[in-house]
């Protein structure tokens, strides 16, 4: 019997099961790649990402940025000069205080070594005065004691002549240094310059002024040093 069926043919081209397995290959390498590459890439994103966030907030010290290290040291340098003159004006005023203290202190002492000197010499000039005083004194003694005087009136005439002199000089050296003798006799009675020791009869003179002086008052450059004691006239009542 023979066989119908028409001459066996080989079919065309590579099985299926083969072509699917072929194309299954090229995409399951495609899908690995992938996989592979993703993480690489976004890591590589994240990089630069945060290199350029860096960059912007000035946070990278690369040496793609300059460092802010100069403007440091300038701001430094700034404040050591600064410290420096403030060093030196301290330095200056310190001596000139200094000096200031040691010039105040001289002062003090010559200035307190002149009140001394006022204290102890202050009547130096007044006292070169009274020596001749004295030396009128000495003479008038020994001229009355000296030798034999047969004539008594004669010694005491030079007494008095010597007495005379001795007041008058006196008075002279007192208006010399600013001492002066009150002539209150016939002036109005004054509390300041007077002391009332006793009341006369007023028959010449007006009450209330100055009849007698018992003992003289003087005053020191217008300033009263003692006061005249003085016998004020006041009304009789006969």
């Amino acid at each position: 019997m023979l066989n119908k069926t028409g001459p066996k043919t080989e079919p065309c081209g590579p099985p299926l099961v083969t072509l699917l397995q072929d194309e299954e290959e090229p995409l399951m390498s495609t899908l690995w790649v992938r996989s592979v590459s993703q993480p690489h890439f976004t890591s590589l994103s994240f990089a630069f990402s945060t290199a350029a966030q860096q960059r912007s907030t000035g946070d990278d010290c690369g040496p793609e940025d300059p460092p802010d290290e100069p403007r440091h040291l300038l701001n430094e340098n700034s404040l050591e000069l600064k410290a420096t003159k403030l060093e030196e004006q301290v330095r200056v005023l310190t001596e000139r205080y200094q000096r200031a203290l040691t010039d105040s202190e001289n002062v003090r002492r010559r200035t307190q070594k002149f009140v001394e000197d006022a204290k102890i010499f202050g009547i130096q000039s007044f006292c070169r005065d009274l020596v001749e005083v004295a030396d009128i004194l000495e003479k008038t003694t020994e001229s009355t004691t000296g030798g034999e005087h047969d004539d008594p009136t004669l010694t005491l005439k030079k007494i008095c002549e010597g007495l005379s002199l001795i007041e008058s000089k006196l008075q002279s050296i007192f208006v010399k240094h600013g001492l002066q003798k009150m002539n209150p006799i016939g002036g109005k009675y004054d509390p300041y310059d007077h002391e009332i020791v006793c009341h006369v009869p007023a028959e010449e003179m007006q009450p209330g002024t100055v009849a007698l002086v018992t003992l003289d008052g003087y005053k020191l450059h217008g300033r009263t040093i003692r006061h005249a004691h003085v016998g004020v006239a006041v009304e009789s009542h006969e």
